[in-house]
């Protein structure tokens, strides 16, 4: 039920920055109210409790956002709690950059490799997984030593994981794996 309330939220919200040309900046600051809520206790304890009144909350939301947020953007997280959904922020976050993706044809991939990865060989992944799947491929590396593949000749390190890409690694990770620092094909 939560997520389809989010859902609602979020599409409300992308309409709002569509009309307001400012998907991007609409998205960065949802995050960030998302996180605030998730790290900060007292954040959280003043948006949950129940004796500080709606508009009691409104009214601080609206001193703490204004000059940081679009005014738009500001009502909207107000009329969240208004109607008694701000504890939500963190899910039409969640849900906000999930129909972004959709909207721009991006995926996520999560991939485990041996050793960090500079940036120009970040992008070489990138663009390799996108051409595999046919889709923007926005990777998010976790390092895991551990990861040894052995591919015939030598050492080749890196292992791909992730929804709908694990089941066709096999057929394009070979020719893409990290091996003796850098991105390569076979």
């Amino acid at each position: 039920m939560q997520s389809a309330i989010a859902r609602n939220y979020a599409e409300a919200l992308l309409a709002l920055a569509a009309k307001e040309n400012a998907r991007d900046q609409f998205g960065a600051l949802i995050s960030a109210l998302a996180d605030t809520l998730e790290r900060d206790e007292t954040f959280k304890r003043f948006l949950a409790a129940p004796t500080v009144s709606g508009a009691k909350k409104n009214e601080v939301l609206g001193k703490a956002l204004t000059g940081q947020a679009p005014s738009l953007f500001v009502r909207f997280v107000q009329k969240m709690v208004t109607n008694g959904r701000q504890m939500l922020l963190g899910h039409v976050a969640t849900q906000y950059h999930a129909l972004r993706d959709a909207e721009e044809g991006r995926v996520h991939a999560r991939v485990t490799v041996s050793r960090a990865m500079n940036d120009a060989d970040q992008a070489a992944l990138a663009v390799a997984l996108t051409a595999a799947i046919g889709k923007t491929v926005v990777p998010h590396l976790h390092v895991n030593p551990a990861i040894l593949v052995i591919l015939g000749k030598g050492k080749r390190q890196g292992v791909v994981q992730g929804r709908g890409i694990l089941s066709g690694a096999a057929r394009w990770a070979a020719p893409y794996v990290l091996w003796g620092g850098g991105w390569c094909g076979s």
